[in-house]
């Protein structure tokens, strides 16, 4: 026997028994599925057996382990149906491009006519399945032999990812002989997945899946509010290919290959080239007094903002770029939380009455003393430094608010210019195995912590949900209100942040509610040969959080 400890109560089970009986006793407690369980801090899938004393936990469609699980299983079942369908023999490939909305933007390549009524069917053999409850089985094989199956299988990305991993054993999924990898965690069967949508879109179709604040709805797709997103997205995809790394397996050959340093010259001229032509587009109305940057956190808006103010200058304008964080009120004045901490993400952290004051007496031509904030005393401060904007002055205001009106409620309409900037990972781990760009701020952002404010990655990971609460609220709701959106992401960053986050990572101990997230995070990384930073040009946004920007970031 065993003693299994849930909720503060022990209980005996027998050897053997498997999480999922467990999970079934306990269901009635809980209004989502039980998809996952952690024993003594580790995921388990409901497959394992308990086999010693040990602390347990349930996970849900409530939960982030539980709705990335239940999102993984179902991009797997529709992979099964799709092929299914379609016919193996007239796939090239199917990817999954990216999210969008409470979705994800799938592409089917080859000889396939894709129409509303063929994505009917898939969903229908999708349902089918469900109501099977089909096992969802896993299976460890050889490096070697998953290479060798994942050639035969025609997904030659995943392929090229296997070549470049350390570890001798790989985990394969199959669903009723449909065999594929994954990188995370499995539901028990098909009967799991039990909500999702399938709906024609663009040159592909949307997955549309519930998300965890309601994991038994299935938002509706609207498209009219992902418009400029979308095609953000769709040319980050477009620039993958140009780049010829669309996933990790190529961009390891090209690390492999010594091509590094060229591949990073070709991604940071296709940045510039696209800030120049928003600073064009900007210095063709010369009635835009005011840049207004946002983004959420670790999108780059200061490095951003500085290489817009030159390219600017080519235009003939006298940019002045503004943090509008130096306009937060003092600290002691801040919000706070429920916890007693303060609250830096809510538009009331700022002086917005003082912010509106300076812009509009700077737009009336009058002289302004600008403040600094200073984040080491919290306190706002003037040093004698004066503004006067003249014909050719703009101001570059960067800051997480600055697409909300509210901010600038002072200020003439035609007088703003608004830039969305986030980090839209361009790049995925294979066909059917994205990076959730959320990975890629969280580890920019870890690196930039312990960089300049002395931050273990612990400290990062645990109020990362605050931040991604307030961008939620804050950020994403104004993005397509935006003139123009620009990725800040760059196809070879993560090879190169890996060197900074894994050492920190690994600081955290193993019995931390952190430890979990950092494990996943170290495994993540795992899948990228990693490079040194010697390369990286001065003015790149990736200086702004590995250090040595030519830029005050």
């Amino acid at each position: 026997m065993a003693i299994v400890t849930i909720h503060g109560t022990a209980k005996e089970y027998p050897k053997g028994t498997t999480y999922q009986e467990i999970a079934r006793e306990f269901q009635p407690q809980y209004e989502s599925d039980i998809l996952l369980v952690s024993i003594n801090g580790k995921l388990r899938e409901l497959h394992k057996t308990v086999q010693f004393d040990c602390n347990l936990n349930f996970f849900t469609g409530n939960d982030q382990p539980g709705i990335q699980t239940y999102h993984r299983s179902a991009i797997f079942l529709m992979m099964k149906a799709f092929y299914d369908i379609v016919g193996a023999e007239k796939i090239e490939k199917v990817t999954v491009d990216f999210s969008l909305g409470n979705g994800y933007y799938i592409e089917p390549h080859g000889d396939i006519a894709l129409t509303q009524s063929l994505i009917d069917r898939v969903k229908i053999r999708m349902q089918e399945y469900v109501s099977q409850e089909i096992p969802i089985m896993k299976r460890s094989v050889n490096t070697d032999d998953a290479i060798e199956l994942f050639h035969k299988h025609r997904m030659y990305d995943k392929e090229r990812l296997f070549r470049y991993r350390r570890v001798s054993r790989v985990n394969i999924y199959s669903i009723g002989g449909f065999e594929d990898y994954f990188y995370g965690y499995m539901v028990q069967n098909t009967g799991y997945i039990k909500y999702f949508d399938l709906v024609l879109f663009d040159e592909g179709f949307m997955l549309m899946l519930p998300q965890k604040d309601n994991p038994k709805e299935v938002p509706a797709f609207e498209p009219e509010k992902k418009t400029k997103l979308f095609q953000v997205l769709k040319e980050s995809v477009k620039w993958g290919k140009c780049l010829d790394v669309s996933h990790v397996g190529s961009l390891n050959e090209k690390i492999a290959a010594g091509k590094l340093n060229e591949l990073i010259l070709i991604q940071e001229a296709l940045q510039e080239k696209k800030i120049a032509e928003i600073a064009a587009r900007i210095g063709a109305d010369r009635s835009k007094k005011f840049v207004m940057i946002a983004g959420p956190s670790s999108s780059g808006k200061t490095s951003f903002s500085h290489r817009l103010s030159i390219q600017l200058k080519a235009q003939g304008m006298n940019p002045h770029p503004i943090a509008a964080d130096d306009y937060f009120v003092n600290r002691v004045n801040s919000p706070k939380n429920p916890d007693g901490s303060y609250n830096f993400e809510v538009l009331e952290s700022l002086d917005v009455e003082q912010f509106n004051k300076d812009m509009t007496a700077l737009l009336a031509g009058e002289t302004v003393e600008m403040p600094r904030y200073q984040f080491k005393t919290g306190e706002r401060e003037y040093r004698g430094d004066y503004l006067t904007l003249g014909k050719d002055d703009i101001l570059v205001i960067e800051g997480i608010h600055c697409l909300n009106d509210k901010l600038s409620y002072t200020l003439p309409q035609e007088s703003k210019f608004r830039i969305y900037v986030s980090a839209l990972t361009q790049l995925n781990i294979d066909e059917h195995n994205r990076i959730p760009t959320t990975d890629c701020r969280l580890i920019r952002r870890m690196v930039r912590d312990a960089r300049t404010r002395g931050a273990s990655a612990q400290d990062t990971i645990r109020m990362w949900p605050t931040v991604r609460n307030g961008e939620e609220s804050y950020i994403f709701p104004f993005q397509e209100s935006a003139d123009m959106m620009f990725n800040s992401a760059t196809v070879y960053e993560l090879a190169v942040l890996k060197q900074f986050a894994e050492p920190l990572l690994f600081g955290i101990p193993r019995e931390s509610p952190e430890y979990m997230e950092a494990k996943r995070l170290l495994k993540f990384l795992d899948y990228f040969l990693g490079v040194n930073s010697e390369d990286i040009p001065r003015n790149s946004i990736v200086r702004e959080f590995i250090g040595g920007s030519c830029f005050k970031v």
